[in-house]
């Protein structure tokens, strides 16, 4: 099952803790975690279901490029991070 893993810094607004999950995309994995954890949806995505443009999300070591739909494939064994993204100035 992939296991979807949240940042230490959601985590002092919401209890996330990691969560093994079943699902085939990143937006299906993640929904899985919000169907148990529904607070943790508005960390993450925006009100057009979106991924929030401070968020970023890797699977398996690589950064999801499809951030609108979020159809990136997931394996059964794939590790899922959901991250603050990180911006220079």
């Amino acid at each position: 099952m992939p296991r979807v893993v949240f940042a230490q810094v959601l985590q002092r607004h919401v209890d996330c803790p990691p969560k093994d999950v079943t699902g085939s995309t990143v937006r299906a994995a993640l929904g899985a975690v919000f169907e148990d954890n529904p607070r943790v949806r508005g960390y993450v995505l925006d009100d057009q279901a979106q991924l929030r443009k401070h968020m970023t999300i890797f699977v398996d070591g690589r950064a999801i490029r499809d951030r609108t739909t979020l159809s990136d494939a997931v394996q059964s064994n794939s590790e899922i991070y959901v991250l603050q993204a990180l911006s220079g100035g």
